[in-house]
């Protein structure tokens, strides 16, 4: 199974933790500004994501991954990020991570 996660400069981050498999990330450049990063991660078993707040007290919550939408393909995961991303004519670019 694959999940989308998302980091958001400034605001959180998700971690990878034991069953969490990153795959591939992409950052989105939304009209020339990096706003976000997608990763999308093979999950095995039912482990939990883990999320951390930037911001002091740096919050950590550890989420259950059934709580995430799930796909069964790469390719499934790979389309559903370019729907969630993109909209209209407007400037939007998602770029592979280094």
């Amino acid at each position: 199974m694959y999940v989308i996660l998302t980091n958001k400069p400034g605001e959180f981050r998700t971690e990878m933790t034991e069953g969490v498999t990153q795959v591939e990330s992409w950052d989105y450049i939304f009209y020339g500004r990096k706003r976000a990063n997608f990763t999308i991660a093979r999950i095995e078993g039912a482990p939990r994501i883990t999320i951390v707040e930037d911001a002091p007290p740096q919050i950590v919550n550890r989420v259950p991954s059934k709580l995430f939408e799930a796909f069964d393909t790469l390719e499934e995961a790979r389309a559903e990020l370019n729907t969630l991303t993109h909209y209209g004519s407007m400037d939007i670019e998602l770029r592979a991570a280094s």
